[in-house]
This record gives structure tokens, C-alpha cells and sequence, in this order.
């Protein structure tokens, strides 16, 4: 094993047994804050999330700011698996993820202690209930994050939105008896690697699209370290009850496309 390689393990093993400890001493309080504390259990996961960056070296450049006002739906382009990192140590947010992930050895178990919202999106029938679902936490205070492609991308581009989930931002209209709803478009891109461009070519170390296998990713992301991403929130967007779902989402994906591709550019 060459130099490099022994440095890339001890380097994820180093990071592996520290998270490991952390994750140990917050999982009680957070099932205690759970059950007791709603707001110190967002303020948990943020900080596991800002603890989990930081450990692989990972720095996060905000623009614009969150919302204060509630219900809101979170609505992000979709690069890596550390997205969910990212977004977690910006905003006390929860998540809206796939059905399979809730099995995952680890990561499911500590999805769903941060409220995660597991849904199908290969059976449409269950898309009312499943929006109904996280209007429910929408309305209840929580703001939701959901990558609205569906799957990772490649880093370069994005590609089409799906429009079932945004059935909440209606549903959320209904429960809470409103006449409009928050939608804040994220734009997320990896900018840098150890102070580097990464470019087009290189945008592959930092993406994961699902083709690729999870841990092999995973490894190498944590091995590189010292990325930089770079989270913009545009311009909140208001929609009204009588705003077809379809109208949302083309919206919203066009304010997140035009800020991922501004800040591609830049960089």
C-alpha cells in the first residue's frame, strides 16, 4: 500500500471513531429532546451535521439567508450524498428522502432521528398521502428539505424536477387554513477541492450519482477532505392556493438552475 493510501485510511479512520463517539454521546439527548424538546432536537442534528463537516474538512459558503417564517418547503438541486451534510449544518431542517434509505445500516437509524420523511416515488398513488405527510410537519413548524430530482447528478447540471411533492405546499395551505406558502429555493454546488477549482472534470470526486456504489464514494470523499460548497438561497417564492403544482415546480427549478449555473461560473 503506498504512503498516500495508509494516510487515506488512518485519515478515515480517525474521522469514523470520533464521529462514532459523537454520534454515541448525542443520540440519548436527541431521543430525549424528541420526545420533549422539539427545537433543541433540530438544534442537535445541525450540530452533528456542522461536527461531520468539519471533521472531513469540509467548508460551507453561505449567500442570502433562511426564511423565518413557517410553514416552509426547502427545495435543493441534488450533487452527493453530503448534500444532506451541507444542508443540515445551514438550517435546523429535516429531510424528505427515499423509502430504501430508512433500511440502510447507520444511516437510516440516524435519519430518523432527525425526523426524516421517507417516501415512494415509484408509486404514484401514494403521492397525496405522502405530500399530505409532509405538510404535516411543514405545518407543525418544520422546515423540509426535498431534493426535488429525485437522484444525485453529475455536478454540472441538473435534471428535471418531479412535481408529486410539491402537492405539499397545497396540502400544508389546506391544514394550516392559509392563503399562501414559503417554497425557498437552494442552490448547491462544490466549488473547491484543497483550494483547487474542481471544473467539469473534476466535479466527479464530489458528486455521487446513484449508479455509483455508496462506500467507495464515500471513502474517497472523506480521504480528499477540504472541499468547498457553496449554498445559495435565492429568493424566497410565495405560491397561493390557486398556483398549479406543475407552474412550482418549473419556478422554483429555474431559480435554483440559473444560481447553480451563476455560481459554476464564478468559480
Amino acid at each position: 500500500m503506498t504512503r498516500n493510501g495508509v494516510a487515506a485510511w488512518l485519515r478515515l479512520g480517525f474521522v469514523a471513531a470520533v464521529m462514532a463517539l459523537l454520534t454515541v454521546a448525542l443520540v440519548p439527548v436527541q431521543i430525549f429532546a424528541l420526545r420533549y424538546n422539539k427545537p433543541l432536537a433540530r438544534h442537535i442534528a445541525r450540530l452533528w451535521h456542522k461536527s461531520a463537516l468539519r471533521l472531513i474538512g469540509v467548508r460551507v459558503k453561505t449567500s442570502g439567508k433562511l426564511p423565518v417564517d413557517r410553514p416552509l418547503l426547502i427545495v435543493s438541486n441534488h450533487v452527493s450524498w453530503s448534500d444532506i451534510l451541507v444542508l443540515g449544518s445551514v438550517a435546523e431542517a429535516s429531510f424528505i428522502a427515499r423509502s430504501d434509505m430508512e433500511n440502510w445500516p447507520v444511516l437510516g437509524q440516524l435519519a430518523r432521528l432527525q425526523q426524516t420523511v421517507f417516501v415512494n416515488r415509484g408509486h404514484k398513488r401514494q403521492s397525496r398521502a405522502q405530500a399530505d405527510a409532509i405538510a404535516e410537519r411543514m405545518t407543525a413548524g418544520d422546515a423540509m428539505v426535498l431534493f426535488a430530482e429525485g437522484t444525485t447528478g453529475d455536478g454540472t447540471r441538473m435534471l428535471p424536477f418531479k412535481s408529486a411533492l410539491f402537492g405539499a405546499v397545497h396540502a400544508a395551505m389546506e391544514k394550516a387554513r392559509l392563503d399562501e406558502v414559503m417554497v425557498q429555493p437552494i442552490a448547491l454546488a462544490y466549488t473547491r477541492l484543497h483550494g483547487m477549482p474542481l471544473g467539469r472534470f473534476h466535479q466527479a470526486r464530489a458528486a455521487w450519482p446513484g449508479v455509483i456504489a455508496l462506500w467507495p464514494h464515500l471513502f474517497t470523499f472523506v480521504a480528499d477532505g477540504a472541499y468547498d460548497a457553496e449554498v445559495v438561497f435565492c429568493p424566497p417564492i410565495k405560491f397561493t392556493r390557486a398556483t398549479p403544482r406543475k407552474e412550482m415546480t418549473a419556478m422554483t427549478r429555474e431559480a435554483i438552475r440559473a444560481a447553480f449555473s451563476a455560481t459554476l461560473r464564478m468559480r
